[in-house]
């Protein structure tokens, strides 16, 4: 981190960026989402503007995200999964793992201390998501949000009763072919910071209809999801184009 005699300059800026996989435009609102209170000049100065607008930001696009990946789950199992991904607990753990608070410009007395709360953690990574949704708009706010926190949906969905589309089709295929079911990458596209891959279920010989997702972990899920439904003698839910 830091501290307030430290200046957030170009290079600190791009080391930052790099750890993002985030591009700014304008710099300067990079500069606003890493200064805490503590180290701003004056409060209007500080990322808790940026905090504000980004906290909505995550919660809109997280709630927008469970609807369509879940769509057989219920409201109360939606919110229950929303409050893990979009916690102060949550947002802090993937500002650590992103080593975010070397970056953080910080007064004094917050710089010395031995490890970064985790309030002021989650509060620069909301920051950052404001920040890139007023440079580059919805969705990259929504590529960079999608991107950090796909494993936390997945996660949270698990232990709160939310779908598992690979283990539902699991239990399917040994039930009904005493098959395991398979994954098959068969294209991925986009930059490194941002792919997406297209993903096909296989039981035997048959192949499903295949999905796209932001991850492979996402696809493989939505693969089987679209497998459950052509087994159920449904449409695919998800398209393969």
């Amino acid at each position: 981190m830091l501290d307030g005699t430290s200046r957030l300059d170009d290079a600190n800026l791009a080391a930052c960026e790099r750890v993002l996989s985030y591009t700014f435009k304008d710099r300067a609102l990079l500069r606003s989402a890493l200064t805490h209170a503590s180290g701003a000049d004056h409060r209007l100065a500080s990322n808790e503007r940026l905090e504000f607008l980004g906290d909505a930001i995550l919660g809109t696009v997280i709630c927008d995200r469970l609807y369509h990946e879940f769509p057989e789950s219920l409201e109360g199992v939606l919110t229950r999964i929303k409050s893990v991904v979009v916690s102060r607990r949550t947002c802090a753990k993937v500002s650590r793992l992103l080593g975010l608070d070397d970056y953080l410009l910080l007064g004094k007395g917050m710089g010395t201390s031995e490890q970064t709360p985790d309030s002021v953690l989650a509060a620069v990574f909301e920051s950052l998501i404001g920040a890139i949704y007023l440079d580059g708009g919805i969705e990259a706010a929504r590529t960079f949000i999608v991107h950090h926190l796909s494993q936390e949906v997945e996660e949270a969905a698990e232990d709160q009763g939310g779908q598992n589309f690979k283990s539902g089709l699991q239990q399917s295929a040994q039930r009904k072919f005493g098959e395991t079911p398979t994954y098959q990458l068969l294209d991925e596209k986009g930059p490194d910071h941002s792919k997406c891959f297209k993903v096909a279920a296989q039981i035997g010989n048959r192949q499903f209809a295949a999905a796209w997702g932001p991850n492979k972990k996402d696809a493989e899920q939505r693969a089987a999801r679209n497998a459950l439904s052509q087994i159920a003698g449904e449409a695919p839910p998800f398209s393969s184009e």
